[in-house]
């Protein structure tokens, strides 16, 4: 493992303590010892093993982004890793009477690693023990936890790892609860309490499959409407809300005079690759229609054909029966709905739930709204197999690719929300990778995940050029490089290789 420069985690404080670690130091004062940070070292690289795995696992990081109370636009994700140290911050927030020197260096050391991959050298035990003593580390600490503390409510889990993993019954809860007991332990001194995490474990059980992405507090049209805009790109889309918003409201403005109306169905098929922001829009679309009477509640259920197709007789009913139950009063988003009759199984279990669901749309037509989404072609083919879909599905919002300006917007995007800078030469580079991956574009052409990908690349590359520098200052700390930038055939051939995994 290549060591790393030991204060990288102190990112916006190395030229305010710089002096200070020069100055002489009481070995004495040792709050820990270099077998502690090698203990650190080896639970961390467990922790990021773990996370690779979750990674790569879609139930687990949608369930995951699903209990985030916050508008993760275009199909942007957090990983894993965030969520695991935004579940350390909790723990460390409910027990900070017994904070000191030793359980801020825990948690430092927990972020370094698990946003910047970086690992303290042990053998600078005496320098790392100083920084953890000054004053200017806990400013820099409070920053850390506010930045990457992920936003909840009262209705949101107190560990979103456990809650995620309970509710998907993933086989990692256990591997986990003993990596959140070890940062307790490791932090001070003590385990988390076990009827509390029982308590996390059975509630997000009893709510099992149940949405999370309810309406905010405070909640309003005019939210949503700005939260719209602010899209990337969408042009086409947000025209054909608009749209339906001007309809919904003279519908409901006739109703009030005492005029008779045409029936509207809220049901809407999503055409598009992935990436493009479908789940955001759909859950504005409930907002939306809850803010204009047409919705009950407006809160958001995602599922798939593993949601609501069962392997055996007679239990395809009841998944689907559970799923619409959660939605009503909100939006039933349905992804890659096709796939329910692909008959990929062997069996005609996805006829089966298609013909559930259409008689559970007609039963709540009046407080549902369903929507189905995927690529363009198999979605016009799965709308067209069944007569109860065509009928109830005849409005179609068409998600496209983002343009190379889009894409390079959505990286800016990325690089503000976690204070970086990109040179002249940097965006030239990116520019024309953007310009390259466009005119390569296929139907499965990731969008704005594959512009995540990139973003967590480049950082990963400024991270190597700059972590032997004898001084950081908060520009070279912030600044992408040309360097940084991978080469535009380097990116496209990691997509090309990806997609054959």
């Amino acid at each position: 493992m290549k060591k790393q420069n030991p204060i990288s985690f102190l990112e916006d404080s190395f030229h305010f303590i710089k002096e200070y670690l020069e100055e002489e130091f009481n070995a004495s004062k040792l709050f820990f010892d270099a077998h502690f940070v090698l203990e650190l070292k080896t639970e961390l690289t467990k922790i990021q093993a773990l996370c690779e795995i979750l990674n790569r696992d879609k139930v687990v990081v949608e369930k995951l982004n699903s209990l985030v109370n916050s508008n993760n636009s275009n199909g942007l994700l957090y990983k894993t890793e965030h969520f695991f140290l935004s579940d350390c911050i909790s723990i460390y927030n409910q027990h900070l009477d017994l904070e000191d020197e030793k359980s801020r260096f825990v948690l430092a050391y927990y972020y370094d690693v698990l946003k910047n991959n970086h690992y303290a050298d042990e053998k600078a035990i005496v320098t790392l023990n100083k920084l953890a003593a000054h004053k200017d580390f806990a400013s820099n600490l409070e920053k850390i936890k506010k930045q990457y503390q992920l936003n909840s409510s009262e209705n949101n889990p107190k560990s979103y790892l456990l809650s995620a993993l309970s509710q998907t019954k993933n086989a990692k809860l256990q591997e986990v609860v003993q990596h959140l007991e070890t940062f307790g332990m490791r932090a001070f001194n003590l385990k988390i309490d076990k009827s509390e995490t029982n308590q996390i474990i059975e509630k997000a059980k009893e709510i099992e499959n149940t949405h999370i992405n309810a309406i905010p507090e405070n909640d309003t049209l005019e939210k949503v409407l700005t939260e719209l805009n602010e899209l990337v790109g969408l042009e086409n889309v947000k025209k054909d809300v608009s749209e339906l918003i001007n309809l919904l409201e003279i519908q409901k403005k006739r109703e009030v005079v005492g005029l008779k109306n045409i029936e509207i169905t809220l049901h809407t098929v999503f055409l598009g690759p992935p990436g493009t922001g479908k789940t955001s829009v759909a859950r504005l679309l409930g907002r939306i229609f809850k803010h204009l009477g047409f919705l009950s509640k407006g809160q958001l259920f995602e599922t798939d054909r593993e949601g609501m197709v069962a392997g055996y007789v007679g239990q395809t009913a009841t998944k689907v029966d559970k799923v619409v139950a959660e939605s009503i009063g909100g939006v039933l988003f349905i992804d890659e709905a096709y796939s329910l009759t692909q008959n990929t199984l062997g069996n005609d279990y996805g006829s089966e739930a298609v013909n559930i669901l259409i008689k559970r749309m007609e039963d709540n037509r009046e407080d549902l709204s369903i929507i189905v989404a995927g690529y363009s072609e198999p979605m016009k083919n799965f709308i067209e197999s069944n007569p109860g879909l065509r009928s109830r599905f005849n409005r179609y919002f068409t998600f496209d690719h983002f343009k190379p300006s889009e894409l390079f917007q959505i990286f800016q995007s990325m690089c503000q929300k976690a204070d970086f800078i990109i040179s002249e030469d940097a965006q030239e580079k990116l520019q024309d990778t953007f310009n390259l991956l466009y005119e390569k574009k296929d139907e499965s052409f990731g969008n704005a995940r594959v512009v995540r990908n990139l973003f967590e690349k480049c950082i990963q590359n400024q991270a190597n050029r700059i972590v032997n520098l004898k001084e950081l200052t908060p520009e070279i700390l912030k600044n992408l490089e040309e360097n940084d930038i991978p080469e535009p055939k380097e990116t496209l051939e990691q997509i090309s290789f990806t997609k054959e995994l």
